[in-house]
């Protein structure tokens, strides 16, 4: 796991180093819709192996951004959510979803084969 840095030089960079790589967005624009067992989220978040998605859960409850929550049934079972502080990056999510929407409109309409299968920054309340 990957210790927390202590100096940064501008704002952007502490917010990269909480959700700036690959997996930790994506996994967050799955908890915007609500609660989710690790299973669920190994199943949506396609291409991610289990250690990752253990090790970026754990860092984004280090950092406060979700709640894990153990659910003591049997089979007992735990769920991550988004934190109530963790709710302040749903709008920057929604920025990110936007603004990559658009680029995918602008390539397409300069002729690239790119493809969206879904959009949903509407979803983010932006």
């Amino acid at each position: 796991m990957n210790e927390p840095q202590k100096n940064y030089t501008n704002g952007v960079l502490m917010t990269l180093s909480v959700i700036g790589m690959k997996w930790k967005p994506l996994i967050l624009c799955h908890l915007v819709a609500g609660p989710q067992r690790p299973a669920e989220l190994k199943r949506v978040v396609q291409g991610i192996s289990a250690k990752v998605l253990t090790d970026q859960l754990r860092e984004l409850e280090r950092d406060g951004i979700i709640t894990r929550k153990v659910f003591n049934e049997v089979p007992p079972h735990v769920e991550y959510a988004i934190s109530a502080y963790g709710k302040s990056l749903v709008s920057v999510l929604g920025m990110m979803a936007k603004w990559g929407e658009d680029r995918i409109d602008f390539l397409q309409s300069n002729g690239d084969d790119v493809q969206l299968a879904y959009r949903d920054h509407e979803k983010y309340d932006i």
